[in-house]
């Protein structure tokens, strides 16, 4: 219990905080900043999946037992106030896709994986009382909100999706559907860190050349790299036109988080995802 404590409070003191089952964080500021929006990040604990995917898995890809992954995304749901038929799943394919949803979509992925929107890595709305889910074990989880218009979205940004700037792509469709790029506010969840993530020259090469000088990477041997996706991010994000000050990292890394965080990479692949969630409650 004395651990628990004091992980929560440097949680709490890195901008996050744990809700009183333990089973998703939430940011401190954006709680307080948007009332009728809820942006979580699971966690690892309070569900019934066992083994590899011990316990709160939420993926239904990695080969866990379906009945689990759905009792735990109803646990999840129950303890976040929302309804799992109001959320929405996406078919991660590490890709740049973004889709625009609607209320109509609701519940798509949500017990059946091959139900989920087609081949997208961000999605978003200006729909009201949906909860838009994308699953993460060390990517990025990027979220977005602009509370005038209620838009809301969230993107899924592994090296690939990175470097092919998702994060971008996001704003560029909020934008040309009526959005200012300026008043959007951005949140990037825990992912695995520099501390933890070494790439190859191949990778590196893909960094658009205009951010590329930005502290995003560091040499550690030739050709080898140690490589800050969260920071990369920020630079796309901040290209594409959105305020520093309205951006928030959280800074964590899945790799380092063992007893908070699955991660593909830790764990070798055998691992259960996390899932992030956003959207604005009915008023």
């Amino acid at each position: 219990m004395r651990e628990s404590l004091l992980a929560q409070k440097g949680l709490i003191a890195m901008g996050m905080m744990v809700d009183q089952t333990n089973t998703f964080l939430e940011s401190s500021s954006w709680k307080k900043r948007f009332p009728g929006l809820t942006a979580l990040f699971t966690t690892k604990h309070g569900g019934v999946s066992q083994g590899y995917f011990s316990s709160l898995n939420t993926g239904l890809h990695v080969n866990d037992q379906r009945l689990d992954v759905i009792h735990n995304r109803h646990t999840v749901a129950r303890n976040s106030g929302w309804e799992l038929n109001k959320w929405i799943f996406a078919d991660q394919v590490h890709g740049t896709r973004v889709v625009q949803v609607t209320s109509r979509h609701a519940g798509m992925g949500t017990e059946n994986y091959s139900g989920a929107v087609k081949a997208a890595d961000g999605l978003w709305t200006f729909d009201q009382g949906v909860g838009l889910s994308l699953g993460f074990a060390d990517c990025v989880p990027i979220y977005f909100a602009e509370p005038e218009t209620g838009y809301a979205g969230v993107a899924h940004a592994g090296w690939k999706g990175s470097v092919g700037n998702i994060a971008g792509e996001m704003i560029r469709q909020a934008a040309e559907a009526g959005v200012c790029a300026e008043k959007v506010y951005v949140m990037i969840g825990p992912s695995i860190g520099e501390c933890c993530y070494q790439v190859d020259q191949r990778v590196i090469d893909q960094i658009p050349e205009d951010i590329s000088g930005k502290g995003i990477y560091e040499t550690v041997a030739e050709g080898q790299y140690k490589l800050n996706l969260q920071e990369l991010n920020k630079q796309l994000l901040l290209k594409a036109g959105v305020k520093e000050h309205h951006i928030e990292i959280s800074g964590m890394c899945t790799g380092c988080y063992d007893q908070l965080f699955f991660s593909h990479r830790r764990d070798q692949g055998k691992t259960g995802r996390m899932s992030a969630v956003i959207g604005w409650r009915e008023s």
